[in-house]
Order: structure tokens, then sequence, then C-alpha cells
């Protein structure tokens, strides 16, 4: 393994799965799924319950309600045009390392989200950390054409993974 996260497991009950494999997995996925070194970045995941999420939502998106999975990305990576891909992240200093920033991840909300749908837990929580991941590097889903984008990423990067399609039934 590369270290590429630093997974810090604020609520025990993370300690059923392997949150900081998952986290890791992800991140050499998406990562080079999207053609970027892994070598070099560093991003942090806080797996949190959903009170201590809600705080963060509350705090930084004026939101005070649990959510599943919130990023805070070092870099601003947004594309201009909707639809179009992000600009990539800067590379890392061989020396110093580059961060590409933060994950929070909340647990009652995953647990729920999963049984709701019917899937397993490992699966919905390694899609969340995938769509963070993304958030990370400048991609969203705000406008039509960045979710499209976004979401198409998603199913690839899974795929890829072994995991299925996170938005069929």
């Amino acid at each position: 393994m590369t270290d590429l996260t630093d997974t810090i497991i604020e609520d025990a009950r993370w300690n059923a799965l392997p949150i900081a494999d998952l986290s890791e997995r992800a991140a050499l996925s998406t990562l080079n799924f999207l053609g970027h070194p892994v070598s070099g970045y560093e991003i942090s995941v806080l797996a949190c319950d959903d009170d201590h999420i809600a705080e963060l939502n509350a705090q930084f998106r004026g939101k005070p309600t649990p959510t599943n999975v919130l990023s805070w990305p070092a870099h601003d990576l947004a594309a201009a045009r909707d639809g179009a891909d992000p600009l990539p992240p800067p590379p890392p200093d061989p020396r110093m390392g580059e961060a590409l920033g933060d994950i929070a991840i909340a647990y009652e909300t995953c647990v729920s989200e999963a049984r709701a749908a019917s899937k397993p837990l490992e699966n919905h929580v390694t899609h969340l950390l995938v769509h963070g991941l993304l958030h990370l590097l400048g991609y969203d889903h705000l406008r039509d054409g960045d979710a499209t984008l976004m979401e198409g990423l998603e199913k690839e990067i899974l795929g890829k993974m072994g995991l299925p399609d996170p938005y069929r039934d």
C-alpha cells in the first residue's frame, strides 16, 4: 500500500468495517482511473457519527443535519464549463507531498442508506468514498453536465473495482 489516506476512526462502530482499507482502495482506484499519480498525495478521512457530521455540515454548508459524506478539497479544480473535466491537481512535491483534501463520512447515515437500498455496507461506503474523492479532484454535481460526468465516473471506477452500479436498484 502507498499510505495515500490517513483514516481517523472517531466512532468505534466503524471498526466493524475495514474502513482504512476501503479508504485506501477507493483513493488508489480513483486516482489510477483518472491517470493521476498515487505517490505523494495525501487524503485525510474522518470516520465519524451523525452528530459530528451534522456539526460539520452546519459549520461549512449552513445545513445543520447529518449527511453521508462531506469533502473539503485542498485546491479549487472545478471546471468553468458545465460537464467539462476539472483541472488536474498540482503534482506532489517528492519531498513534502501534496494534500488533496479531507473527507468525513457518517456511520449511522451510511448504515441507514445501505439498509434502505438493500446494498452491502462496504459497497455503499466505498461508493461514498469514491464520490468524496471525486469532489477533492474538482468534480461536482450541482450542474446537470457535471452531475452526469461525476455519476458516470463513479460507475466506471466502482466497476473497475468489481462493484455494481450504485445507481441501480
